[in-house]
């Protein structure tokens, strides 16, 4: 018997269901997750101690997704907007799209040009627009205001040229753009929640005007790309992921909310420049710090129910372990520096086995950068390997070296390094330059994620390929400045033979009479479809095999054509179907683990997930 919950469902069946949930068998287990179990005592993210109704979906109000595209829609505001609400609305603007009738309609006849141009015709217009500057900058600056003005033709610019335009809305100009984000700031695109609204959070949340939210991206500004502690100035972040979440995963944008939690900041430029938006004081750290962020977790859960996701974006180390650690067992959280980064990772090197050959099992692995990114992936990697190889995690972490800021993390470091770097403090000599790690450990796979420029020295990268035919690189380090080594670098050091990604975008590289084709793993792969399979499911927890199973969905989109072009990635211009089939996967796994609540499942998941997506045509109004 199939049951479907919804709002009206009695508390006693739901509190029932969840408890039928909880006894399903457990056959999965995951390393990063068993990381995080240990450092909670035991308590899984499958444990769900933390129980509210697991009602269905939202309604469609404002006419979003694919399956409503053809139906008629009445531009609501708190009245029908019309005439001069209506242009200054960017849900329902439309510009000159407006039909004549629509023009009778709505009171807009003189508040516009006579000519009516079609949303392919405006769409050429900006498009030519945006070419015309030469400042990536007043590119992003133009793409936020058409954001704010016509929202449909926002996404329909961004879908439909996102190759080009992706760089502009995200890494790396989002990293310019929180830079100076005190001078370029117009209107607030958030929720700026500060210890000046400590103890009214609730109250706070409440002043956004949409009700039904089911993805918050939220940061504190610490730790923004490689470049800091921008404070207040971080908003750029959470305001470009969730427009990657629309245009990339389908997710409505009506139900997204960015947030920014400023506690102050430690950046004494900022803290003495007269245009910074935020609190001028130094950071609040312990207690104070924790009970505000507890304090907004709870005001979530309250105002927005139990299947919300939350993301936590650009947290330094620190705290980005511990919200997790805190927050994985009662609240539908997900971090994208740690998880995310390590499902896109994982994905690249599962589809690069068809290069370099062998199984993930036979490769060794050394990483420069121990933090969020590094850490993450490491676990997912060995999570991988124990899966396939029915080996204990233990032993698949044999095989993965980190370095950090004082050389390779051996045993004899252990009592002196943070918990999450502990599971890789190996048994081996201390050595303390890269360079020299690589010729001991003998790697297979380089990967950086140290946040540091030019550190995959000419030195480091020909001790690669001295060891291997095929040197695997990836320096994933944001935005590309900060870029470990260029692609350039890469091809030219190892004579063409090196397969290589990185986390911003670099041009094609022409090396002796060949073009190769750079990937760049991007986190945009994995997070919008990651996130739109928790939705249309119903998930209620984050659980590893989830991300394992968002992996396995992006490698399997690399054709033989990609590879024929030393290609790990698919090309982002086919994004929106490799979000589905994320989105699928990772509801598939869900389902199977008896974390998903929306019932019944329905039989194709990807048709569902593309039915699910958010399109940005013009609608036609009554």
């Amino acid at each position: 018997m199939l049951l479907s919950f919804n709002a009206n469902t009695p508390h006693f069946l739901r509190k029932a269901f969840g408890c039928l949930i909880r006894r399903r068998e457990r056959k999965i287990s995951g390393v990063m997750e068993s990381t995080l179990k240990e450092m909670r005592n035991g308590e899984s993210v499958l444990d769900m101690t933390d129980e509210r109704g697991v009602g269905g979906g939202v309604g469609d109000i404002y006419g979003e997704d694919r399956a409503t595209e053809d139906q008629l829609l009445t531009p609501w505001s708190f009245t029908i907007a019309s005439g001069h609400s209506l242009l200054r609305d960017p849900r329902y603007n439309k510009g000159l799209a407006f039909t004549e009738a629509e023009r009778d309609a709505h009171y807009l006849r003189g508040l516009l040009p006579p000519v009516i141009l079609s949303q392919e015709h405006q769409e050429k217009r900006l498009m030519h627009t945006l070419r015309q500057y030469q400042v990536p900058l007043h590119r992003y600056m133009a793409m936020m205001d058409l954001q704010e003005r016509n929202e449909r033709l926002f996404y329909k610019l961004l879908i439909d040229h996102v190759e080009e335009l992706l760089p502009v809305v995200y890494t790396p100009v989002v990293g310019e753009a929180c830079q100076k984000y005190g001078s370029i700031f117009r209107r607030p695109q958030g929720l700026y929640i500060s210890l000046k609204e400590k103890g009214k959070i609730f109250e706070v949340l409440k002043n956004w005007p949409e009700r039904s939210i089911q993805v918050i991206v939220v940061t504190d500004g610490e730790r923004i790309l490689g470049l800091g502690d921008l404070g207040c100035q971080g908003m750029g972040i959470p305001v470009g992921k969730l427009s990657l979440y629309t245009a990339l995963g389908g997710v409505r944008p009506s139900v997204c909310l960015p947030v920014t939690i400023d506690v102050g900041t430690n950046n004494k430029h900022l803290l003495e420049d007269e245009f910074y938006i935020g609190l001028r004081q130094r950071r609040a750290t312990g207690q104070e710090y924790a009970e505000l962020l507890d304090e907004f977790m709870s005001a979530v859960k309250q105002n927005y129910g139990e299947k919300v996701l939350v993301q936590f974006e650009d947290f330094a180390n620190h705290n980005a372990f511990e919200l997790l650690k805190k927050y994985g067992t009662t609240h539908l959280v997900f971090n994208d520096d740690i998880q995310g980064t390590a499902s896109v990772v994982l994905a690249g090197l599962v589809a690069a086995l068809r290069l370099v050959g062998g199984a993930l099992a036979d490769h060794t692995f050394l990483f420069l950068g121990a933090g969020e990114a590094g850490t993450g992936i490491a676990e997912l990697i060995a999570l991988e390997v124990s899966k396939k190889t029915k080996a204990p995690v233990e032993e698949a972490r044999k095989k993965i070296w980190l370095v950090d800021s004082k050389g390779l993390i051996v045993s004899s470091r252990k009592e002196s390094i943070q918990h999450f770097k502990q599971p890789w403090a190996h048994e081996h000599e201390p050595i303390k330059e890269l360079v020299d790690a690589v010729k001991a450990i003998k790697p297979s796979v380089l990967i950086g994620t140290s946040g540091v420029g030019k550190t995959f020295t000419k030195e480091v990268v020909e001790a690669m390929a001295a060891l291997n035919e095929k040197p695997l690189i990836l320096a994933l380090s944001n935005p590309t400045s900060q870029s470990e080594c260029t692609a350039e670098e890469a091809y030219t050091w190892t004579e063409g033979r090196a397969i290589f990604a990185s986390g911003s975008p670099f041009d094609p590289v022409k090396y002796d009479g060949k073009v190769f084709i750079p990937g760049q793993a991007n986190n945009a792969y994995i997070f919008p479809g990651f996130g739109l399979g928790i939705i249309m499911s119903g998930t209620i927890r984050v659980h590893d095999d989830l991300l394992l199973a968002a992996s396995e969905a992006l490698a399997g989109q690399v054709t033989e054509e990609n590879y024929e072009k030393g290609l790990i990635y698919p090309p982002f211009s086919n994004i929106r179907k490799i979000s589905a089939h994320i989105a699928a996967n990772v509801a598939a796994k869900a389902y199977e683990l008896g974390l998903a609540t929306r019932l019944p499942r329905p039989q194709d998941l990807v048709k569902y997930a593309e039915s699910c997506m958010y399109t940005p045509v013009y609608r036609q109004y009554r």
